[in-house]
């Protein structure tokens, strides 16, 4: 495996501890601020809206240099993180998540043009993969060590760890990633052209609405796992690590298919599994054993779809492919605010809601991607 792309994949990892991490350590923080649960997941719907408001940085930056622009985000990572340590309370941990959420759809835009830079013929969808598969690392290990962490000394510490971190990635993209070729420039206006056509927006809003329906329960998943499927608490850093191994898996099946068969049927696949695994954890969420494999299913059908969507993006975003790119995360991340305000807002009622309140969000995103998969796959393949 090349260097240059493990160098990415570590930057995604730091990004996927800061972002997933808030939904281990969630209960913590909530004792700790004397906040109910439905309040501490803004802490996730800020990360979110950090990301959204974060990814028009690189309509300035983008006749810089991509590796440039990496450092530049990673340095923001390191800000961004180490405010949320030192926050003292609600507001100021509330605009520290801003601040870390300002780099994560930057980084994956820019990376994901590296990645396919740098992939051999024939393999940009598995060098994407690489490229994202830091963040489903992240959920396999960072998150359970971060929630540990969390629960033996303080919910503080796992923003201390990601600034950390941060400082290695800066080495790593400085050593082992070498200067590509920045897309060509088509102007302040040329960036977004590709916005005109449906097929850029059949993508993004099946990220938004397909994944918006996982967070609705997977924002919630360390009460749901508790309260309603019996684990104890301290069994929550061995859950979250089969939650990783989920997303782990599914990234990486996914890229190897979506370079064998085509990226949209791959995308479309997965994005109806969620709407299924959502459906069953409603009524089946009760029984330990079943809960937990549905939560695998899940997250795996969560970062499945990942490579195909940055994928199919960057494909049909020609003249605009870095805010093509980073737009994929604002999707992302708009539906993971969205998701998670949703399900927090029958959270409190009873913890199995939130997968139901996923239905609608699922349905839709299903049918986004498969109208593009009818109509526009071959197009793009």
């Amino acid at each position: 495996m090349k260097k240059s792309l493990i160098a990415l994949s570590l930057g995604t990892l730091g990004l996927g501890i800061a972002e997933f991490v808030m939904m281990g350590i969630l209960p913590d923080v909530a004792r700790s601020l004397s906040i109910d649960i439905a309040r501490a997941g803004h802490f996730i719907s800020a990360y979110a809206a950090g990301v959204c408001l974060g990814a028009p940085i690189l309509l300035f930056a983008r006749k810089m240099p991509p590796k440039r622009i990496l450092e530049g985000l990673v340095g923001l990572m390191f800000l961004g993180n180490l405010c949320a340590f030192l926050s003292p309370g609600y507001y100021s941990l509330l605009l520290s998540r801003l601040l870390s959420g300002l780099p994560h759809g930057a980084y994956f835009g820019v990376a994901s043009i590296v990645a396919s830079k740098l992939a051999d013929k024939g393999k940009s969808a598995e060098a994407v993969s690489i490229m994202i598969a830091g963040m489903t690392v992240a959920n396999l290990f960072g998150v359970p060590l971060g929630t540990s962490l969390s629960h033996t000394i303080s919910w503080r510490v796992p923003f201390l760890l990601v600034s950390a971190w941060s400082i290695a990635v800066f080495y790593c993209i400085w050593k082992w990633v070498p200067q590509v070729k920045g897309v060509e420039d088509t102007g302040f206006r040329g960036q977004f052209r590709f916005l005109k056509r449906p097929e850029p927006w059949l993508i993004l809003g099946a990220t938004a609405l397909g994944n918006g329906g996982a967070f609705c329960w997977y924002s919630y998943i360390s009460p749901l796992l508790t309260d309603v499927a019996g684990f104890r608490p301290a069994s929550l850093s061995f859950l979250m690590v089969l939650a990783g191994f989920g997303m782990v898996v599914g990234n990486l099946a996914s890229g190897k298919l979506s370079d064998r068969f085509e990226a949209a049927r791959i995308g479309t696949l997965f994005q109806g599994l969620i709407g299924v695994v959502s459906l069953c954890l409603f009524f089946l969420s009760s029984h330990p054993a079943l809960a937990v494999l549905l939560m695998c299913a899940g997250t795996a059908g969560l970062f499945a779809v990942s490579a195909p969507e940055q994928l199919l993006i960057i494909r049909v975003a020609k003249g605009g492919e870095m805010l093509g790119a980073a737009s994929v995360q604002m999707a992302f991340n708009l539906g993971n605010a969205i998701g998670a305000y949703a399900g927090g807002l029958v959270v409190n009622q009873d913890l199995r809601y939130p997968a139901l309140m996923a239905l609608p969000f699922c349905i839709t995103g299903f049918s986004l991607f498969l109208v593009f998969y009818k109509k526009y796959s071959k197009k793009y393949a």
